[in-house]
């Protein structure tokens, strides 16, 4: 009778032949070599070392004379040779994941013809009704297009992976140039122009408005000037109708399906003076501070300070003509599948419990899908530093993230300065301040009812953080804002190309947008020491974030917006580190006076006003929704919780809910932590 394959019984265990081929599509591997010592075998199986390895038309023989019984001990090894990522592990046969028992495992040297090498790892298990094989190690990407990578002079080569049960092939695929930029950050500020934080700047060479550009309302003349408010007495309009009064004048129209109107940049008074999109209308003598600029220099010395010792860019555009929501999607997506405007209570109650049922979906995944597919790591923070009402990060909304998956930004100096820090991308939002009561205050987004004091502060600790960090050699930090808020800005934004057709017919594309358009042009300031100091002409918009992602990383474009976008250049070629970075920056400007407090009977009365169905408030809630759903554990408690959201009616409901989520929150985060923390 004959025995089985990874039999228990080791007094059966007898030497046998393990084979297992590396076909060479691409007649690229020089040789294989077996790596001395690094056999790791099942306790009391016999074996033969070192394994031979032969050559013949293009394929590599390797045998292993051994027994076979299969051990946690030897997959476990394995597992960490790879690294205990799963990412980094493939076995084409199907069904092959982390293998949990192998009968043994060794690693090799694959020696390039193009004079790079790699060690890969080499297990051998039991699955289904035969004896399967695993390849491992830090060149081996295992998800969406298995490959192994190398690199050599500057540049990687990359070799799609295949195979079967006892068989891997390799196929070239491409090559591209290796960047010295291996972290990249992104930091996301709220609702200003370029124009409105840059144009006074006083830098050379930028594309910046004068005082001699105007806005006219009513047959009154309102110039570009100076003094700005250090916070808006009402929050200007920036949906889709308002950005296209603003672009192409009072009384535009948009056709469902057309092209966009002509744009002349005429619409930004007469727009401030009559919206009521994000609450009442501005004072009659207040609507000219929609054309006044920030004295750049004084009032935002942080920002100045990094325009001028880095890439400031003066083209780069928010994604569409439209609000913060589907403007943030962008970054993370290159879509906004289709939604065009801030979403309403009801429509993320369909994203939770019906249409995307764990969040806001996009058709092609996100940025975050991609990497997790690819082995590319990545992480998230939110300044938790400021009202309740502003401490829910928007990034939640997408499906797959959850609040509690996002760290608090007061672990991101220890982390950064960690010499293991963890992600390859990061990506950080401020706090939103106020947005239960609508004041936006005391937050550090920088929206136009608050002021820019903490939105400074937030910007020199990311960089000074990052400054001090071991990863500030191999980093870019990019800094910019999601939309411009309703501000006056000079430059007509241009054409887009469109993400996808289906964008078009989204039934959450109300205005029947082609996404043909960019939005209004924004800050960006590029923050490097590897990018020399420059003005920027390229055209930007969020999608080029992900573009320079994708090309540091290997990543595929998502939609046909990224894969038009420009990378960020330099990025290509950074090879130079430079050693006159600014270690510290000017401290902000003082904050001005706050606002009075609500005495109680004006905040019991703001508290019995309904919640705006289209508000960052309500869409904040709706992420609250989302966690909660999430953290449920039974249908009985998803159905009262889908119940308890659809009860939020007034402010006061609201407050009371984000406080009772945002405790659970806190109770997932710290269930987290202690699961993290070794016994």
């Amino acid at each position: 009778m004959s025995t089985p394959d990874n039999t228990a019984d080791s007094s059966l265990a007898k030497t046998r032949s393990n084979v297992v081929t590396i076909n060479d599509l691409s007649n690229a591997i020089s040789s294989i070599s077996y790596v001395s010592g690094s056999l790791v075998i099942t306790d009391g199986q016999p074996s033969q070392t070192p394994p031979t390895i032969s050559f013949s038309d293009g394929t590599f023989t390797i045998t292993l004379e051994a027994g076979r019984e299969k051990s946690t001990p030897v997959a476990d090894a394995f597992n960490s040779n790879c690294g205990n990522d799963s990412a980094k592990e493939y076995a084409p046969f199907g069904g092959g994941e982390t293998p949990e028992e192998l009968n043994f495992m060794f690693a090799v040297v694959i020696q390039f013809s193009i004079g790079a090498a790699v060690t890969v790892y080499l297990g051998q298990g039991h699955a289904a009704a035969r004896n399967n094989w695993w390849i491992g190690g830090s060149a081996i990407f295992s998800l969406d297009t298995p490959r192994l990578e190398c690199s050599i002079n500057n540049l990687v080569y990359t070799y799609e992976l295949s195979g079967s049960h006892d068989s891997f092939d390799l196929q070239f695929k491409d090559t591209r140039p290796v960047s010295a930029i291996q972290n990249v950050f992104v930091l996301m500020l709220e609702n200003h122009s370029f124009d409105n934080m840059l144009a006074l700047s006083g830098i050379p060479g930028i594309y910046a408005a004068t005082t001699s550009d105007s806005n006219s309302y009513n047959g009154t003349p309102y110039n570009v000037q100076g003094n700005p408010p250090l916070n808006m007495p009402t929050d200007p309009g920036h949906e889709f109708d308002d950005v296209l009064e603003q672009l192409a004048g009072p009384g535009s129209t948009y056709v469902s399906g057309q092209a966009y109107p002509t744009i002349y940049n005429s619409g930004f008074v007469a727009n401030y003076a009559t919206t009521t999109t994000e609450g009442p209308v501005a004072p009659a003598a207040d609507i000219c501070d929609i054309m006044k600029c920030f004295d750049t220099k004084d009032q935002l010395p942080a920002l100045y300070q990094l325009a001028t010792e880095y890439v400031v860019c003066d083209q780069w555009f928010s994604s569409l003509p439209g609000p913060t929501w589907p403007n943030r999607f962008f970054l993370h997506a290159a879509s906004s599948s289709g939604l065009d405007h801030t979403p309403s209570g009801g429509e993320i109650f369909d994203w939770v419990f019906k249409d995307f049922s764990n969040g806001f979906k996009f058709s092609n995944g996100s940025i975050f899908d991609e990497m997790t597919a690819k082995g590319i790591t990545w992480g998230l923070y939110h300044d938790t530093n400021g009202p309740i009402g502003g401490r829910v990060p928007l990034v939640a909304a997408i499906e797959g993230i959850y609040v509690a998956d996002v760290n608090d930004l007061e672990t991101f100096e220890s982390d950064v300065t960690s010499s293991d820090y963890p992600y390859q991308y990061t990506f950080i939002e401020p706090n939103y301040g106020d947005a239960l009561n609508g004041t936006y205050e005391n937050g550090s987004s920088q929206h136009p009812m608050d002021s820019v004091a903490n939105g400074e502060a937030l910007i020199l600790k990311v960089y000074e953080t990052l400054r001090s960090s071991p990863l500030w050699s191999s980093s870019l930090l990019i800094i910019t804002y999601d939309e411009h808020g309703g501000f006056y800005d000079h430059w007509p934004p241009g054409q887009a190309v469109p993400p996808s057709k289906e964008d078009q017919s989204s039934k959450y594309n109300e205005s029947g947008f082609t996404f043909g358009q960019y939005g209004v042009r924004v800050p960006a300031v590029i923050v490097s020491p590897l990018l020399a100091s420059n003005v920027d002409h390229t055209v930007y918009d969020h999608s080029s974030v992900l573009k320079t992602l994708e090309w540091l990383f290997g990543l595929s474009p998502l939609t046909g917006r990224d894969a038009a976008a420009n990378v960020i250049q330099g990025v290509q070629t950074a090879n130079v580190l430079r050693t006159d970075c600014p270690v510290k920056l000017k401290p902000p400007a003082p904050r001005p006076e706050k606002r009075p407090l609500l005495t109680a009977e004006e905040q019991a009365a703001l508290d019995l006003e309904p919640i705006p169905d289209r508000s960052n408030l309500m869409g904040f809630l709706g992420i609250l929704f989302k966690e909660d759903v999430h953290l449920a554990a039974t249908p009985q408690e998803r159905a009262a919780a889908a119940a308890r959201f659809q009860g939020l009616k007034t402010r006061g409901d609201a407050r009371v809910y984000m406080n009772e989520i945002m405790a659970k929150v806190q109770v997932e985060k710290a269930r987290r932590a202690a699961i993290a923390v070794p016994a």
